[in-house]
Protein backbone atom coordinates (compact mmCIF):
# COMPACT_ATOMS: atom_id res chain seq x y z
CA UNK A 1 0.00 0.00 0.00
CA UNK A 2 1.44 3.63 -0.77
CA UNK A 3 2.28 5.94 1.58
CA UNK A 4 0.03 8.84 0.36
CA UNK A 5 -2.84 5.63 0.71
CA UNK A 6 -1.94 4.97 3.86
CA UNK A 7 -2.21 8.32 4.81
CA UNK A 8 -5.75 8.26 3.41
CA UNK A 9 -7.02 5.54 5.23
CA UNK A 10 -4.98 6.83 8.50
CA UNK A 11 -6.86 10.71 8.08
CA UNK A 12 -10.14 9.26 7.56
CA UNK A 13 -10.02 6.46 10.71
CA UNK A 14 -8.91 10.00 12.83
CA UNK A 15 -12.10 11.09 11.34
CA UNK A 16 -14.04 8.31 12.01
CA UNK A 17 -12.82 8.26 15.81
CA UNK A 18 -13.41 12.15 16.47
CA UNK A 19 -16.79 11.73 14.84
CA UNK A 20 -17.52 8.62 17.25
CA UNK A 21 -16.59 10.39 20.39
CA UNK A 22 -18.74 13.39 19.63
CA UNK A 23 -21.69 10.78 18.33
CA UNK A 24 -21.45 8.69 21.22
CA UNK A 25 -21.68 10.81 23.79
CA UNK A 26 -25.15 11.59 22.89
CA UNK A 27 -26.31 8.13 23.47
CA UNK A 28 -28.22 7.58 27.19
CA UNK A 29 -31.72 8.11 28.66
CA UNK A 30 -31.11 11.46 28.93
CA UNK A 31 -31.23 13.21 25.12
CA UNK A 32 -28.58 15.03 24.07
CA UNK A 33 -28.40 16.76 20.67
CA UNK A 34 -24.84 16.86 19.00
CA UNK A 35 -25.11 20.55 19.53
CA UNK A 36 -25.72 20.32 22.73
CA UNK A 37 -22.39 18.45 23.12
CA UNK A 38 -20.37 21.10 20.82
CA UNK A 39 -21.86 23.97 23.36
CA UNK A 40 -20.61 22.03 26.20
CA UNK A 41 -17.51 21.22 24.82
CA UNK A 42 -16.57 24.87 23.52
CA UNK A 43 -18.08 26.16 27.09
CA UNK A 44 -15.24 24.02 28.65
CA UNK A 45 -12.51 24.95 26.67
CA UNK A 46 -13.02 28.78 26.52
CA UNK A 47 -14.22 29.04 23.14
CA UNK A 48 -18.00 29.79 23.44
CA UNK A 49 -18.15 33.42 23.29
CA UNK A 50 -16.42 32.88 20.07
CA UNK A 51 -19.63 31.46 18.42
CA UNK A 52 -22.11 33.31 20.80
CA UNK A 53 -23.11 30.56 22.87
CA UNK A 54 -25.65 30.41 25.64
CA UNK A 55 -24.43 28.25 27.91
CA UNK A 56 -26.17 24.79 28.71
CA UNK A 57 -28.72 24.21 31.89
CA UNK A 58 -25.68 23.31 34.98
CA UNK A 59 -27.66 20.06 34.88
CA UNK A 60 -27.10 19.29 30.95
CA UNK A 61 -23.87 20.35 31.43
CA UNK A 62 -23.35 18.14 33.72
CA UNK A 63 -24.13 14.60 31.88
CA UNK A 64 -22.27 15.84 29.19
CA UNK A 65 -19.14 16.84 30.34
CA UNK A 66 -18.69 15.06 33.80
CA UNK A 67 -21.05 11.77 32.92
CA UNK A 68 -20.35 11.29 29.14
CA UNK A 69 -17.12 12.75 27.79
CA UNK A 70 -14.58 10.93 30.14
CA UNK A 71 -16.30 7.86 29.66
CA UNK A 72 -16.40 7.97 26.04
CA UNK A 73 -12.44 9.60 26.05
CA UNK A 74 -11.46 6.44 28.38
CA UNK A 75 -13.14 3.72 25.90
CA UNK A 76 -11.10 5.22 23.35
CA UNK A 77 -8.12 5.36 25.13
CA UNK A 78 -8.29 1.83 26.78
CA UNK A 79 -9.47 0.25 23.21
CA UNK A 80 -6.39 2.23 21.12
CA UNK A 81 -3.98 0.85 23.88
CA UNK A 82 -5.22 -2.95 24.22
CA UNK A 83 -5.31 -3.10 20.43
CA UNK A 84 -1.42 -1.78 20.25
CA UNK A 85 -0.66 -4.12 23.48
CA UNK A 86 -2.71 -6.94 21.47
CA UNK A 87 -0.12 -6.34 18.50
CA UNK A 88 3.00 -6.19 20.26
CA UNK A 89 2.24 -9.60 22.07
CA UNK A 90 1.41 -11.79 19.41
CA UNK A 91 4.26 -10.65 17.87
CA UNK A 92 7.04 -11.06 20.67
CA UNK A 93 5.35 -14.36 21.71
CA UNK A 94 4.65 -15.94 17.97
CA UNK A 95 1.25 -16.89 18.96
CA UNK A 96 -2.22 -15.66 17.55
CA UNK A 97 -3.86 -15.89 20.56
CA UNK A 98 -1.45 -13.14 22.67
CA UNK A 99 -3.45 -10.90 23.97
CA UNK A 100 -2.11 -8.01 26.50
CA UNK A 101 -3.01 -10.20 29.23
CA UNK A 102 -1.31 -13.24 28.49
CA UNK A 103 1.81 -12.79 31.02
CA UNK A 104 -0.71 -12.41 33.60
CA UNK A 105 -1.52 -8.89 34.26
CA UNK A 106 -5.27 -9.03 34.26
CA UNK A 107 -5.41 -10.94 37.16
CA UNK A 108 -2.33 -9.22 38.80
CA UNK A 109 -4.52 -6.08 38.44
CA UNK A 110 -8.16 -8.04 39.19
CA UNK A 111 -5.77 -8.89 42.75
CA UNK A 112 -4.83 -5.71 43.56
CA UNK A 113 -8.34 -4.02 42.77
CA UNK A 114 -10.19 -6.57 44.72
CA UNK A 115 -8.14 -6.44 47.46
CA UNK A 116 -8.88 -2.89 48.04
CA UNK A 117 -12.68 -2.98 47.22
CA UNK A 118 -13.01 -5.65 49.63
CA UNK A 119 -11.30 -3.14 52.37
CA UNK A 120 -13.26 -0.65 51.51
CA UNK A 121 -10.84 1.73 50.53
CA UNK A 122 -11.67 1.95 46.44
CA UNK A 123 -10.36 5.44 46.32
CA UNK A 124 -6.97 2.95 45.71
CA UNK A 125 -8.61 1.23 42.65
CA UNK A 126 -6.40 2.57 39.84
CA UNK A 127 -3.02 2.61 42.13
CA UNK A 128 -3.94 -0.88 43.48
CA UNK A 129 -4.57 -2.39 39.91
CA UNK A 130 -1.89 -0.66 38.36
CA UNK A 131 0.77 -2.04 41.08
CA UNK A 132 -0.86 -5.75 41.01
CA UNK A 133 -0.43 -5.79 37.43
CA UNK A 134 3.26 -4.42 37.57
CA UNK A 135 4.29 -7.14 40.29
CA UNK A 136 2.29 -9.88 37.84
CA UNK A 137 5.08 -8.99 34.97
CA UNK A 138 8.06 -9.02 37.87
CA UNK A 139 6.55 -12.66 38.67
CA UNK A 140 6.71 -13.56 35.37
CA UNK A 141 9.92 -12.57 34.49
CA UNK A 142 11.18 -13.79 37.19
CA UNK A 143 10.05 -17.37 37.08
CA UNK A 144 11.07 -16.87 33.00
CA UNK A 145 14.36 -16.38 33.81
CA UNK A 146 14.86 -19.14 36.91
CA UNK A 147 13.58 -21.50 33.50
CA UNK A 148 16.61 -20.41 31.42
CA UNK A 149 16.97 -17.66 28.69
CA UNK A 150 13.39 -15.44 27.95
CA UNK A 151 12.07 -17.39 25.19
CA UNK A 152 8.04 -16.76 24.19
CA UNK A 153 7.33 -19.73 24.83
CA UNK A 154 8.83 -19.80 28.64
CA UNK A 155 7.01 -16.13 29.45
CA UNK A 156 3.56 -17.92 27.95
CA UNK A 157 4.23 -20.59 30.18
CA UNK A 158 5.27 -18.20 33.00
CA UNK A 159 2.14 -15.99 32.60
CA UNK A 160 -0.04 -19.15 32.73
CA UNK A 161 1.20 -19.81 36.02
CA UNK A 162 1.51 -16.31 37.52
CA UNK A 163 -2.45 -15.62 36.05
CA UNK A 164 -3.56 -19.00 37.77
CA UNK A 165 -1.93 -17.84 40.85
CA UNK A 166 -3.25 -14.18 40.94
CA UNK A 167 -6.86 -15.57 39.94
CA UNK A 168 -6.99 -18.14 42.65
CA UNK A 169 -5.72 -15.77 44.84
CA UNK A 170 -8.56 -13.40 43.79
CA UNK A 171 -11.46 -16.39 43.96
CA UNK A 172 -10.55 -16.67 47.84
CA UNK A 173 -10.67 -13.23 49.03
CA UNK A 174 -13.99 -13.08 47.11
CA UNK A 175 -15.51 -15.95 48.60
CA UNK A 176 -14.33 -15.07 52.09
CA UNK A 177 -14.75 -11.62 52.08
CA UNK A 178 -16.95 -9.98 49.71
CA UNK A 179 -20.40 -9.46 50.61
CA UNK A 180 -23.47 -7.48 49.07
CA UNK A 181 -22.55 -4.22 47.79
CA UNK A 182 -18.79 -5.01 47.53
CA UNK A 183 -19.94 -8.00 45.98
CA UNK A 184 -21.50 -5.95 43.02
CA UNK A 185 -18.11 -3.74 42.38
CA UNK A 186 -15.89 -6.53 42.41
CA UNK A 187 -18.24 -8.25 40.02
CA UNK A 188 -18.49 -5.11 37.97
CA UNK A 189 -14.92 -4.68 37.64
CA UNK A 190 -13.89 -8.31 36.46
CA UNK A 191 -16.29 -7.94 33.58
CA UNK A 192 -14.63 -4.82 32.89
CA UNK A 193 -16.90 -1.62 33.40
CA UNK A 194 -16.65 2.10 32.17
CA UNK A 195 -19.54 3.32 34.53
CA UNK A 196 -17.90 5.22 37.30
CA UNK A 197 -15.05 7.00 34.69
CA UNK A 198 -14.07 10.18 35.80
CA UNK A 199 -11.97 12.85 34.51
CA UNK A 200 -8.89 11.45 36.81
CA UNK A 201 -9.11 8.36 34.84
CA UNK A 202 -9.42 10.10 31.60
CA UNK A 203 -6.10 11.48 32.74
CA UNK A 204 -4.62 8.17 33.86
CA UNK A 205 -5.72 6.65 30.80
CA UNK A 206 -4.29 9.61 28.41
CA UNK A 207 -0.96 9.78 30.49
CA UNK A 208 -0.46 5.63 29.64
CA UNK A 209 -1.20 5.89 25.79
CA UNK A 210 0.95 9.16 25.15
CA UNK A 211 3.80 7.91 27.49
CA UNK A 212 3.95 4.26 26.30
CA UNK A 213 1.16 3.82 23.45
CA UNK A 214 2.66 6.06 21.23
CA UNK A 215 5.62 5.23 21.25
CA UNK A 216 5.05 1.90 20.73
CA UNK A 217 3.37 2.71 17.26
CA UNK A 218 6.32 3.42 16.57
CA UNK A 219 8.30 0.56 16.79
CA UNK A 220 7.20 -1.04 13.85
CA UNK A 221 10.52 -1.34 12.13
CA UNK A 222 11.46 -3.34 15.01
CA UNK A 223 8.68 -5.80 15.12
CA UNK A 224 8.86 -6.39 11.60
CA UNK A 225 12.39 -8.11 12.41
CA UNK A 226 10.80 -10.27 15.20
CA UNK A 227 8.31 -11.44 12.76
CA UNK A 228 10.55 -14.72 11.76
CA UNK A 229 12.36 -14.89 15.67
CA UNK A 230 15.31 -13.98 17.50
CA UNK A 231 18.33 -15.15 14.94
CA UNK A 232 16.38 -12.75 12.07
CA UNK A 233 16.17 -10.01 14.31
CA UNK A 234 20.09 -10.04 15.20
CA UNK A 235 20.74 -10.49 11.68
CA UNK A 236 18.55 -7.10 10.58
CA UNK A 237 20.20 -5.33 13.33
CA UNK A 238 18.03 -5.46 16.39
CA UNK A 239 19.24 -6.77 19.78
CA UNK A 240 16.29 -9.09 20.44
CA UNK A 241 16.92 -9.37 24.21
CA UNK A 242 16.67 -5.79 24.85
CA UNK A 243 14.06 -4.59 22.66
CA UNK A 244 12.05 -7.54 24.58
CA UNK A 245 12.64 -6.25 27.75
CA UNK A 246 11.48 -2.63 26.80
CA UNK A 247 8.53 -4.04 24.58
CA UNK A 248 7.75 -6.36 27.51
CA UNK A 249 8.01 -3.32 30.05
CA UNK A 250 6.13 -0.70 28.07
CA UNK A 251 3.06 -3.57 27.09
CA UNK A 252 3.18 -4.32 30.76
CA UNK A 253 3.06 -0.52 32.17
CA UNK A 254 0.55 0.45 29.09
CA UNK A 255 -2.04 -2.73 30.18
CA UNK A 256 -2.01 -2.18 33.49
CA UNK A 257 -2.82 1.69 33.77
CA UNK A 258 -5.81 1.10 31.34
CA UNK A 259 -6.55 -2.31 33.08
CA UNK A 260 -6.92 0.14 36.34
CA UNK A 261 -9.19 2.26 35.08
CA UNK A 262 -11.55 -0.21 32.97
CA UNK A 263 -11.14 -3.33 34.33
CA UNK A 264 -10.38 -6.35 32.79
CA UNK A 265 -11.93 -5.68 29.09
CA UNK A 266 -12.01 -9.07 26.88
CA UNK A 267 -11.14 -9.53 23.15
CA UNK A 268 -10.24 -6.42 22.14
CA UNK A 269 -6.17 -6.70 22.13
CA UNK A 270 -6.92 -10.33 20.87
CA UNK A 271 -9.49 -9.35 18.07
CA UNK A 272 -8.79 -6.14 16.60
CA UNK A 273 -5.10 -7.26 15.45
CA UNK A 274 -6.16 -9.74 13.28
CA UNK A 275 -8.91 -8.01 11.74
CA UNK A 276 -6.97 -5.30 10.67
CA UNK A 277 -4.01 -7.74 9.85
CA UNK A 278 -6.39 -8.97 7.62
CA UNK A 279 -7.48 -5.67 5.40
CA UNK A 280 -3.68 -4.13 6.11
CA UNK A 281 -1.08 -6.66 5.63
CA UNK A 282 1.63 -8.11 8.16
CA UNK A 283 3.78 -4.43 7.95
CA UNK A 284 3.84 -3.48 11.73
CA UNK A 285 4.22 0.30 10.56
CA UNK A 286 0.61 0.46 9.21
CA UNK A 287 -0.49 -2.45 11.43
CA UNK A 288 -0.16 -0.67 14.63
CA UNK A 289 -1.64 2.60 13.78
CA UNK A 290 -4.76 1.01 12.18
CA UNK A 291 -5.14 -1.05 15.05
CA UNK A 292 -5.10 1.77 17.67
CA UNK A 293 -8.06 3.46 15.62
CA UNK A 294 -9.80 0.67 15.33
CA UNK A 295 -9.34 -0.26 18.84
CA UNK A 296 -10.63 3.20 19.69
CA UNK A 297 -13.71 3.24 17.99
CA UNK A 298 -14.79 -0.69 18.32
CA UNK A 299 -14.71 0.19 21.98
CA UNK A 300 -16.17 3.33 22.19
CA UNK A 301 -19.37 1.81 20.28
CA UNK A 302 -19.47 -1.67 22.42
CA UNK A 303 -19.64 0.36 25.24
CA UNK A 304 -22.66 2.54 24.03
CA UNK A 305 -24.49 -0.62 23.64
CA UNK A 306 -23.32 -1.21 26.88
CA UNK A 307 -24.96 1.35 28.49
CA UNK A 308 -28.14 1.28 25.82
CA UNK A 309 -29.35 -1.60 24.77
CA UNK A 310 -31.49 -1.99 28.19
CA UNK A 311 -31.75 1.07 29.08
CA UNK A 312 -31.97 2.74 31.65
CA UNK A 313 -30.33 -0.18 33.04
CA UNK A 314 -26.39 -0.95 32.00
CA UNK A 315 -23.98 -4.04 31.51
CA UNK A 316 -20.24 -4.53 31.74
CA UNK A 317 -18.49 -3.38 28.76
CA UNK A 318 -16.50 -6.53 29.40
CA UNK A 319 -19.89 -8.67 28.14
CA UNK A 320 -20.21 -6.93 24.62
CA UNK A 321 -16.86 -7.28 23.66
CA UNK A 322 -17.00 -11.31 24.10
CA UNK A 323 -20.26 -11.40 22.97
CA UNK A 324 -18.92 -9.75 19.68
CA UNK A 325 -15.67 -10.79 19.92
CA UNK A 326 -16.21 -14.53 20.19
CA UNK A 327 -17.96 -15.47 17.40
CA UNK A 328 -15.97 -12.83 15.11
CA UNK A 329 -12.58 -14.43 16.34
CA UNK A 330 -14.51 -17.90 15.44
CA UNK A 331 -15.42 -16.19 11.54
CA UNK A 332 -11.66 -15.27 11.81
CA UNK A 333 -10.38 -18.57 12.39
CA UNK A 334 -12.34 -20.60 9.81
CA UNK A 335 -11.42 -17.77 7.16
CA UNK A 336 -7.74 -18.24 7.97
CA UNK A 337 -7.59 -22.53 8.41
CA UNK A 338 -5.64 -23.12 5.28
CA UNK A 339 -2.87 -21.13 6.80
CA UNK A 340 -2.71 -22.61 9.93
CA UNK A 341 -3.00 -26.17 8.47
Amino acid sequence: MRKLSRFAVLLLLGLCLIGSVAVAVTFGPAHISPYQVWVSFAQHVGVASLFDMDPLPPLRDAVVWQLRFPRVLVAACVGAGLAVCGVVMQTLTRNPLADPYVLGLSSGASLGAVSVIVLNVSVFLPFAAFFGAVAALVGVLFLAGLLGQLTPTRMVLAGLAVSQLAAAATSFIIFWSADGDSYREVLSWLMGSLGSTTWHNVLIAGIAVILFGVPLCFTGNVLDAFTFGDDSAHALGVHPVRWRWLLLIAVALLTGALVSVSGAIGFVGLIIPHVVRMVTGTSHRFLLPVSACVGAIFLIWADVLARTIFEPREIPVGIVTALIGAPLFGVILWKTRGAHS
